[in-house]
């Protein structure tokens, strides 16, 4: 049976991730700094801020995914959540390529595109916004996503490890679809985000994927659904949000993700099949 660390389980995304490899046959040990609502597996706290600790709860693992980190700006102060998500992801990745482990995904985001929480704000260069799409941050945030990114590069070409770093869209668990009648109509809400979601199941499906996977090197996917968060029309939304965007580079005839998601389903086999379209 093999073996997967996953960090960060006791958080939103964390249990779906969890529950997706054990349905499928793995040992999997959940690390964290919290206990999780729901014991899926056993949990270790460990501080990731800590090279040996992160050593200790690698070992003999085959394969880790890293969601663990502060998730968005102005939770903690900027220096804070740079130096937690780049230190903790180098030391996940340093321990597992000396451990000699072979796979890892981690976790960068759509905010690594620098729109999100844009000081100056400013709209895509063209959409649907894919991988090649620029990362022009202006947040300690969405910086940490992109230096881990880079980090990844590095060991990949130290230990050839394969590494896959998701930039996902909005996660949504389904009990936040309740949600959605309050903004789906409104093109003012979630423009930051490009309107992006990507439900959790889906999410922790394209996880292990990831991770079965071979001969992907090291790689950044896009990881969202296939429809917008809203009940208009993608072109409207675009119209009436970034009108300056002329770049089109699929037909968008209706209310398709302005977050391309082709890659993840090109090299992983991946298909979303949750549409909030179906809950609300």
């Amino acid at each position: 049976m093999p073996k997967v660390v996953i960090t960060g389980g006791s958080g939103l995304l964390g249990p779906w991730v969890i529950r997706e490899f054990v349905d499928h046959g793995y040992e999997v040990l959940n690390v964290d700094t919290k206990i999780p609502e729901q014991r899926l597996c056993p949990t270790l706290l460990t501080d990731l801020t800590n090279l040996g600790e992160t050593f200790e709860v690698l070992a003999g693992a085959d394969a880790v995914v890293h969601l663990a980190a502060i998730p968005a700006m102005n939770i903690r102060p900027s220096d804070t959540t740079f130096y937690n998500n780049t230190i903790t992801t180098y030391n996940i990745l340093e321990a597992a390529s000396t451990l000699r482990i072979q796979k890892a995904v981690i976790t960068s985001s759509e905010s690594s595109y620098g729109i999100v929480f844009a000081l100056h704000p400013f709209g895509p260069q063209y959409v649907p916004m894919d991988e090649a799409h620029p990362q022009l941050p202006q947040d300690a945030y969405g910086l940490s996503k992109i230096v881990n990114e880079l980090t990844a590069d590095m060991f990949h070409r130290k230990s050839g490890m394969q590494i896959a770093s998701f930039r996902l869209g909005n996660v949504i668990s389904p009990d936040m679809y309740k949600n959605f009648p309050s903004f789906i109509h409104d093109a003012d809400q979630r423009d930051r985000i490009l309107w992006s979601y990507i439900d959790t199941r889906d999410a922790a499906t394209a996880y292990r994927l990831a991770v079965e996977a071979d001969g992907l090197g090291c790689i950044r996917l896009n990881i969202a659904a296939d429809d917008t968060s809203m009940d208009i029309k993608s072109r409207d939304l675009m119209a009436a949000k970034y009108p300056e965007v002329t770049d089109f580079r699929e037909p968008l005839n209706g209310y398709e993700s302005l977050l391309s998601n082709r890659m993840a389903k090109e090299v992983l086999g991946w298909e979303p099949v949750h549409r909030w379209r179906d809950y609300v």
